[in-house]
């Protein structure tokens, strides 16, 4: 008989062990599905932003390529 009680006995823990991983599963699940929800919102945020630089640069106006060179003034007109 100590035998089947044994048995018995490691049956439970398994039976309690298998619970706690569906439970601890469940828990990943709901934490997988807020961090992917996060994340589609950053995306979206990121895009958005990106959206609105774009449209501020393109309002920059239109340097010539002359005026983009600094200048420098030379040594012979501080004599």
């Amino acid at each position: 008989m100590s035998r089947i009680d044994e048995l018995t006995e490691r049956i439970e823990r398994l039976l309690l062990r298998h619970e706690e991983l569906r439970r601890t599963n469940a828990l990943l699940e709901q934490q997988l599905a807020v961090t992917l929800q996060e994340r589609d919102s950053l995306r979206a945020r990121l895009s958005a932003a990106r959206a609105r630089i774009d449209a501020l640069i393109d309002r920059l106006p239109q340097a010539p390529i002359d005026a983009a060179e600094p200048h420098t003034p030379s040594s012979s007109s501080e004599a």
